[in-house]
């Protein structure tokens, strides 16, 4: 099998786990190959994601390493075999990456929680208001990128609808809510569709009110996507460049702490819905 020149983040994320399982264990790249009775290369292009490995490879491989988490083995032994096409790969090699990676890790999460401070959560924007952030970008898209990018975008709102429901969690500071992109009818339309949204027993949107005074990732967009396991839990943070992701314990557990202080600074469901009226009365 020739090794893949992009792995997806779902791929990356099963390399990184089990090169902390062997870090974990003392146990050098070489020298677990050889336990496996494998090509020495074979260990690292696993855990880069550039191969995949089949279950029973996978159950040797932390046996090897003395994994005692059972059912960390079997959210791990999920992932093996041959990567099921997702409905995000048609648009592969037309749009970022990221935007594909993304879309990958909310289809496989057991919960979403999103902290926004300056967009409404991808998976709820509203086609016109998704076409409205793509034509502000410079230089522009070309018309048919900017068409795609809505396309996939809109698609995103799958894995809230899907069964069995995914709880979704988003927090979203006040100035995203009180920007007009696209202007203000499609803004009132937004923010419309987000109160429709809200409705749905897995949904809960819960508002950062400007009078917040202690508000800790002011400034970041934060997607945590919690796994079948928690030790592969995937947080990804938008930059101007590109989206970073971070899955070590130690970073995971910080975005808990800090994403549960800022839903500590959000109103309560029942004051952010009255919030979203308020503006939606005031357009």
């Amino acid at each position: 099998m020739a090794p893949r020149n992009h792995p997806t983040i779902r791929q990356r994320r099963f390399g990184a786990e089990l090169r902390r399982l062997r870090e974990g264990a003392g146990m050098s790249a070489p020298v677990a190959a050889r336990h496996l009775g494998a090509d020495r290369t074979m260990i690292s292009n696993i855990e880069s994601g550039r191969i995949g490995i089949s279950e029973d490879r996978l159950r040797r491989l932390t046996s090897i390493y003395e994994c005692d988490d059972p059912e960390l083995v079997d959210a791990l032994a999920q992932m093996t075999g041959g990567r099921a096409r997702g409905w995000w790969d048609e648009y592969r090699g037309k749009i970022p990456p990221d935007f594909l990676d993304v879309a990958e890790l909310e289809h496989y999460a057991t919960a979403l929680r999103t902290l926004q401070t300056a967009h409404i959560p991808g998976m709820f924007q509203t086609e016109e208001h998704a076409r409205a952030l793509f034509d502000l970008l410079v230089p522009a898209l070309p018309r048919l990128e900017v068409e795609l990018r809505v396309a996939q975008r809109v698609a995103r709102h799958a894995a809230i609808t899907r069964v069995p429901r995914v709880p979704y969690v988003g927090l979203i500071h006040e100035a995203a809510l009180q920007m007009r992109t696209g202007g203000r009818q499609a803004t009132k339309a937004q923010l419309q569709y987000l109160l429709e949204e809200s409705d749905r027993p897995n949904v809960r949107f819960l508002v950062i009110p400007f009078t917040a005074e202690r508000f800790p990732l002011a400034g970041d967009t934060v997607l945590y996507a919690s796994a079948p396991n928690p030790h592969l839990d995937t947080v990804e943070v938008d930059s101007p460049i590109s989206a970073i992701f971070f899955d070590s314990p130690t970073q995971l557990a910080n975005f808990r702490r800090r994403l549960d202080l800022a839903e500590q600074a959000a109103l309560n469901p029942k004051q952010s819905r009255d919030a979203l009226f308020d503006i939606i009365r005031d357009l």
